[in-house]
C-alpha cells in the first residue's frame, strides 16, 4: 500500500475520530434535529432547483435574486395594470402565458383559451391563490376565499339561492334603485358633462345590501354613511397589500397607518351585518311562534310595503333546515354577496353607458327593443319576462364585459406539476389568469379593440372556444351570482337608456385602467345625458 493511500486513510481517521468526539458532546436528540434540518434544506434546495428550473423556461422578464419582479411591480395602481398588459403584449403574445417573479413566489400569467383551459376546467386547481387572504378579514372563508370541502360544502348550500324563481323576487329591488337612479341623474341634464360612476355605485350598493340582507342603507341619499365609506376603504387597502411585497407580512402591515383605518372599516362592515343577523333571526323567532313563518315571504311592513326573503333570510332558513350555518358562516356569505355583488355589477353597467354613449348606432338599436316591449311607456317597470326580452342590450353587455371585464384577473394556487402547452408549470406557482388580455384575442375576435355587440349574436358564438370568454370565471368555481348580475344591469341599464340619451364625453383612448380588484377608470367616466323625447 503506497504511503499516500496510507496518509489519506489516517486523515480520513482523524477527521472521522474528531467528528464523534465533537457530536458525543451534544444530545443524541440535538444531533437528531440537526440531521434531519439538514436533509430537509438538501431536499428543499433540490426541489427548489427543480422549481426554478422550470420556471426559467417559461418566457418572461428578469428577476432580481429574493425580489424578483417586485421592484418593477411595486408601483402606483394605474402604472401597475399597465406594466402587467405591456408584459404580456412583450413576452406572451405567441404562446398565451408569461413568468414573473413576486419575491420567491413565481407566477404564471395565462390569457390565451387554451392555457387557461387546463386551469379553471380541473378540479385541482379550484382553490383561490394566496392573493385572496387579504380579504380574509372581512369576508372570513366564505364562498369566494374558502377551499376544500369547505367550499364544495358551502357551494351546494347556496346555488339554490339563485335560483331563477328566487332571483324573480329580486327584480322589484332592481326596478326601485333604478328609479332612484334615474331621479339622481335629472340633477346632470344638460350638462356639458358628469362622472356617471359614482351614481352608478351607489345605486348597486343599495341594490345588493337590500338583496342581500333585507335592509335598506339609502347609499344614494346618503353617500356620506360609515358603511359606505368602509367598502370602498376596505377595497382600497386590500389592493395596496396585495402590490406591495413589504406589506404581506402581518407584523409589517400592524405598523402601518392603513392598519388602523383597516380594524376600524371591518368592525363597521361586521358590525353592521352581525346586528341585521341578529334583528332577522329575532324577527323569524317571532314569527314562528306566532305560526306565521310560512308567511313571511308574504308579509307586509308598517308602509304597507311588502317584505321580500332577502339572501340572508334563505341563508337563516337553511340553517333551520340542518345545515350546519352558524351566525360567522351566515356572516361570511352575506358579507361575501356584499362584496361580489356591488363593485362588480357598477363596473359592467357604468362601462356598458359609457360605450353604448360612444357609440350612438347601438345606443339606438337597444332603444328600438326597448321601445318594442315598452311602447312610449317610459315609467312601468319591468318585468323579469321583459328583462328576459332584451337580447340585443345582454349583447352590449356581454361585449362591454369583454372589453371591461369587471374582474380584470383571477388567481389560483398550482398544487401540483401541471402541462400547459409545452411548459410544466410546477406545484407552488400562482396562477394569473388575465381575463383582460385573454378577451382581447384576434384569432377569436377579430377586431379586439372595437366595441361590437354583434360578437354576441347567437350565429357569432356557434364555435367559440369555452375559455376564450370568462367574464364571470368558468369551469366547477364559476360565478355562481352571474344570473343575478345580468339581470340587475339589463334592469339598471334600461330604466336609464328609457328615460335619458347618453353621450360619452370622455374618448376611450384618454382613460388611464385601474386594474385593482375591480376593473375601473382612474379619473371616472364622463357622459352627457339629454331627456329622452
Amino acid at each position: 500500500m503506497s504511503s499516500r493511500v496510507i496518509s489519506s486513510l489516517m486523515a480520513e481517521s482523524f477527521l472521522l475520530s474528531k467528528t464523534v468526539k465533537y457530536i458525543s458532546g451534544y444530545s443524541p436528540i440535538t444531533v437528531f434535529l440537526v440531521a434531519a434540518i439538514a436533509i430537509i434544506t438538501v431536499l428543499y434546495n433540490r426541489r427548489r432547483a427543480r422549481l426554478v428550473r422550470l420556471i426559467e423556461k417559461i418566457p418572461g422578464p428578469k428577476a432580481m435574486p429574493l425580489l424578483g419582479n417586485a421592484v418593477e411591480m411595486s408601483v402606483d395602481h394605474d402604472e401597475l395594470f399597465s406594466r402587467l398588459t405591456g408584459s404580456q403584449r412583450m413576452w406572451g403574445t405567441r404562446i398565451g402565458m408569461n413568468k414573473a417573479w413576486q419575491g420567491q413566489t413565481p407566477y404564471v400569467m395565462l390569457f390565451d383559451p387554451e392555457t387557461v383551459e387546463p386551469i379553471l376546467n380541473s378540479q385541482k386547481f379550484i382553490d383561490k391563490s394566496g392573493d385572496y387572504e387579504y380579504l380574509q378579514p372581512w369576508l372570513g372563508t366564505g364562498l369566494l376565499t374558502s377551499f376544500g370541502r369547505k367550499w364544495h360544502s358551502r357551494r351546494k348550500i347556496l346555488t339554490p339561492a339563485f335560483h331563477f324563481k328566487i332571483l324573480d323576487d329580486f327584480i322589484d329591488v332592481f326596478n326601485e334603485q333604478s328609479a332612484i337612479l334615474t331621479n339622481k341623474l335629472e340633477r346632470e341634464l344638460n350638462k356639458e358633462s358628469f362622472n356617471i360612476f359614482p351614481y352608478v355605485t351607489l345605486c348597486t350598493l343599495d341594490i345588493v345590501c337590500e338583496t342581500a340582507m333585507g335592509r335598506s342603507i339609502y347609499a344614494q341619499s346618503n353617500s356620506e354613511s360609515d358603511y359606505v365609506k368602509a367598502v370602498y376603504g376596505i377595497g382600497e387597502i386590500v389592493q395596496s397589500r396585495q402590490s406591495k411585497l413589504w406589506l404581506h407580512p402581518d407584523f409589517i402591515f400592524r405598523m402601518t397607518a392603513d392598519a388602523k383605518r383597516h380594524t376600524s372599516y371591518i368592525n363597521t362592515l361586521h358590525g353592521f351585518s352581525n346586528k341585521v343577523i341578529r334583528e332577522r333571526k329575532a324577527e323569524l323567532r317571532e314569527n314562528m311562534n306566532n305560526n306565521n313563518y310560512d308567511s313571511v315571504a308574504d308579509a307586509y311592513d308598517d308602509l304597507g310595503k311588502k317584505k321580500r326573503l332577502a339572501f340572508l333570510d334563505l341563508l337563516i332558513e337553511y340553517s333551520q333546515e340542518g345545515t350546519k350555518l352558524s351566525n360567522s358562516d351566515i356572516r361570511e356569505e352575506v358579507d361575501t354577496f356584499m362584496f361580489e355583488g356591488h363593485d362588480t355589477t357598477s363596473a359592467a353597467i357604468s362601462w356598458t353607458l359609457f360605450l353604448l354613449g360612444s357609440h350612438p348606432e347601438y345606443q339606438e338599436r337597444v332603444v328600438e327593443e326597448l321601445e318594442s316591449i315598452f311602447g312610449d311607456d317610459r315609467d312601468t317597470p319591468a318585468t323579469m319576462k321583459n328583462l328576459m326580452d332584451m337580447r340585443y342590450l345582454e349583447c352590449c353587455i356581454k361585449d362591454a364585459l369583454r372589453l371591461f371585464p369587471s374582474v380584470p384577473m383571477m388567481g389560483r394556487s398550482i398544487n401540483e406539476d401541471v402541462q400547459i402547452g409545452d411548459y410544466t408549470v410546477p406545484a407552488g406557482t400562482t396562477a394569473i389568469i388575465m381575463t383582460y388580455m385573454l378577451h382581447r384575442n384576434p384569432r377569436v375576435f377579430p377586431k379586439p379593440e372595437q366595441f361590437n355587440p354583434d360578437n354576441f349574436l347567437p350565429e357569432n358564438c356557434a364555435g367559440r372556444h369555452p375559455f376564450a370568454y370568462i367574464p364571470f370565471s368558468a369551469g366547477p368555481r364559476n360565478c355562481i351570482g352571474q344570473k343575478f348580475a345580468i339581470l340587475e344591469e339589463k334592469a339598471v341599464i334600461s330604466t336609464v337608456l328609457r328615460k335619458y340619451k347618453v353621450e360619452a364625453v370622455d374618448r376611450r383612448e384618454d382613460l388611464t385602467l385601474l386594474g385593482e380588484l375591480i376593473l375601473r377608470p382612474k379619473d371616472g367616466l364622463r357622459v352627457k345625458i339629454t331627456k329622452r323625447e
